[in-house]
C-alpha cells in the first residue's frame, strides 16, 4: 500500500490561509509547465511523485478519454479539501474514422513514441484531402466526495509534413482553425490560449473558483 503523504495532520489545506494543493497525476514535465503557467501561482501544484504516490503507474485500458483520466487519479487519496487531477487526450481525425482517439499515445505501439506516432499518421492520411481533426482533452477531478470532469476542444487540420520544434506529441502536425502556425510553431502563451489543453484547464480553473 502506498502511503498518502499529502495529508498534514488531517487539517484542511486552506486552515488558516493555507494554500490549496492540486496534484497532478503525472510527472510529465510539458503537462505540469502548461497547467502551472495557468495556474500562475495561485496553488501549490504537485506532481504525482512529489505529492508521494511515484510509483503508482495504473494501465489506462478506458475505451474513452473520460475513463482513462479517472483511471488515473483513482488510487491518488489525500486531504478533503485538497484536488487531484488527471487528463487524458486524443487526437479525433474524420478521415480515419476518429483514428487515433483514445489511443493516440500509443499509436504506434505500447512505447508511446510520439514521433513514430506522427510517421504512422501522416502515412495514413497520405493522399487523402480531408485532414479535418480535433483535439480533446478530458480532466477527471477529484475533491473530496465529489468526482467530475471538464473538457476542451480544439478544431484544425493535419498538415503534410511537420513544422515548428516546441510541444510534443503531435504539435508539429496540427494547425487549429484560424491559424497559420502549428502547435509547434507557436510560443507557450499563444498555444495555451487556444488549445485543447489550455480551455479544458481554464473550465477546471472555473470549476474551482480561481477564475
Amino acid at each position: 500500500m502506498i502511503k498518502n503523504t499529502c495529508k498534514e495532520g488531517g487539517k484542511p489545506s486552506f486552515f488558516k490561509g493555507e494554500t490549496m494543493k492540486i496534484i497532478l497525476s503525472t510527472d510529465n514535465a510539458h503537462k505540469l509547465n502548461e497547467i502551472g503557467e495557468l495556474l500562475e501561482g495561485k496553488v501549490q501544484l504537485l506532481s504525482k511523485t512529489e505529492a508521494g504516490f511515484g510509483d503508482l503507474h495504473p494501465v489506462e485500458d478506458g475505451d474513452t478519454l473520460e475513463a482513462n483520466a479517472f483511471i488515473k487519479i483513482k488510487d491518488i487519496l489525500c486531504d478533503a479539501d485538497d484536488i487531484v487531477i488527471g487528463d487524458d487526450t486524443g487526437l479525433f481525425v474524420h478521415a480515419l474514422n476518429g483514428e487515433p482517439g483514445v489511443y493516440s499515445a500509443r499509436y504506434a505501439g505500447p512505447e508511446g513514441n510520439d514521433e513514430k506516432n506522427r510517421k504512422k499518421l501522416l502515412k495514413a492520411l497520405d493522399g487523402v484531402e480531408d485532414r479535418s481533426a480535433y483535439f480533446k482533452t478530458v480532466i477527471a477531478v477529484k475533491r473530496g466526495e465529489e468526482n467530475y470532469t471538464v473538457e476542451g476542444i480544439c478544431r484544425g487540420k493535419i498538415i503534410e509534413e511537420e513544422r515548428g520544434n516546441s510541444g510534443f506529441g503531435y504539435d508539429p502536425l496540427f494547425v487549429p482553425e484560424g491559424e497559420e502556425k502549428t502547435f509547434a510553431e507557436m510560443s507557450d502563451e499563444q498555444k495555451n490560449a487556444i488549445s485543447h489543453r489550455g480551455r479544458a484547464l481554464q473550465a477546471f480553473i472555473k470549476s474551482i473558483n480561481l477564475a
